[in-house]
């Protein structure tokens, strides 16, 4: 299994489009419309596919999604080897099939319905011959060599986006090399259910388990993988009343994806560019550097030197590993929310020395801050109770329709 795409639901695709092209330094690789009622568009760096839909009409399944939910991920889209037999399994465990298996230009492709509004389509690609690799790799830098080539309605299959894009040619070293992991939130109560959700229909397997707890919220995760550990899925789920998770739950609507997680090969140089382009990241306090400089133990021999860790301060880069392995680095910052309400929001990671799972002073750093946020906002209030038990499903309130979600085009970060 691997990711192929995530699919968003945005008020205005070109916009968003413009935005992933100058802010991330994303491509335009295609521009359709699936009929007169949606349209999309599909930008792409490294081996990252987004797809951005927004609606020409009340008729666009966007503007369905749109009326309950700010914009955000609608779908992620996994390449899977037996679609069929994920898609019985679906079927077994009471999952909707949105769309049932079809053959369609040498691949089968299904959807089906996973945690509250979020799909995942499944592609199964046929297994092709040297040959018939090489030659459609040559059709595919043909039609990329012609300028402006979109693609045209009549080579789409009948979901509302094209063909898988693998191999579109990248004219210059992207800053975004591929998709780390994603992580879901679920209502409190909910994480067990659907962490069995993913194993049960997806083999997914559980890697890791966090519970991060301040004086003020906290959360509860569970890190799941693919069974070919290509695919990483942490799912969260809020542990009090006012955790930034329940923030999320309540300005989403509902279960959605939080963050993306996305990979680069250089850190610093990625955030320095991104910030550039006018991009907003959450802030670290100076006091989180001068803790880890007591952590390193610099000047003495370290994987980071003290003009590096300089640099990591400036752009306010996360730090973290594991005292067995003090070669393999975690460094992770994260982006302010891109949409108006306080929910999506992409982290930017680099791994050095082959560091794998995810760090737990990392994430509470990062819990920390969007606590932070949350204050800001006034959000965040200090409870005394409840921190720890809460969770169970009789404790969740009816939050009720937000009403009016604002304008949601990409803001000035």
């Amino acid at each position: 299994m691997k990711i192929d795409r995530i699919h968003f639901y945005v008020e205005d695709a070109k916009a968003w489009r413009d935005w992933f092209v100058s802010k991330l330094g994303f491509q335009t690789v295609a521009s359709y419309s699936r009929d007169r009622y949606t349209d999309t568009e599909v930008v792409k760096s490294g081996f990252v596919c987004f797809a951005l839909s927004s609606p020409r009409s009340h008729f666009s399944p966007v503007w369905q999604f749109l009326r309950h939910h700010p914009p955000g991920v609608a779908d992620v889209a996994f390449v899977v080897e037996d679609l069929e037999a994920i898609v019985q399994r679906a079927i077994a465990h009471g999952a909707k099939v949105l769309h049932p298996p079809q053959l369609q230009q040498g691949y089968k492709w299904s959807k089906i319905s996973a945690w509250g509004s979020l799909a995942h389509t499944l592609i199964e690609r046929r297994q092709e011959t040297g040959d018939r690799r090489q030659e459609k790799a040559r059709k595919q830098k043909r039609a990329e060599e012609t300028e402006g080539e979109k693609i045209t309605n009549h080579q789409l299959p009948t979901t509302h986006y094209p063909l898988p894009i693998t191999n579109a040619t990248q004219h210059a070293l992207p800053s975004i090399m591929g998709i780390d992991h994603i992580v879901l939130n679920v209502a409190a109560g909910d994480l067990e259910t659907a962490v069995a959700w993913y194993k049960e229909i997806l083999d997914f397997r559980s890697q890791q388990a966090f519970t991060i707890q301040t004086d003020r919220s906290a959360l509860h995760s569970q890190v799941m993988v693919s069974s070919n550990s290509c695919v990483q899925f942490p799912i969260n789920q809020p542990a009090s009343p006012n955790s930034q998770i329940q923030e999320f739950l309540d300005c989403n609507q509902g279960a959605g994806i939080q963050h993306i997680a996305l990979k680069t090969s250089n850190i610093i140089e990625a955030i320095a560019q991104f910030r550039n382009n006018g991009v907003s990241f959450l802030s670290v306090p100076p006091t989180y550097y001068t803790q880890l400089k007591q952590r390193l133990g610099l000047p003495i021999s370290f994987p980071i030197s003290v003009d590096e860790l300089q640099a990591i301060a400036q752009q306010q880069i996360l730090v973290d590993w594991q005292d067995s392995h003090p070669d393999a680095l975690l460094l992770q910052t994260f982006t302010q929310p891109i949409f108006t309400q306080p929910t999506f929001f992409f982290e930017i990671i680099e791994r050095r020395s082959q560091a794998t799972g995810f760090g737990e002073g990392n994430f509470r750093a990062l819990f920390e801050a969007i606590e932070r946020e949350q204050m800001k906002r006034g959000s965040l209030q200090v409870r005394e109770s409840g921190i720890g038990s809460w969770g169970d499903k009789g404790d969740k309130e009816d939050k009720g329709d937000k009403g009016d979600k604002g304008d949601n085009l990409p803001n000035s970060q």
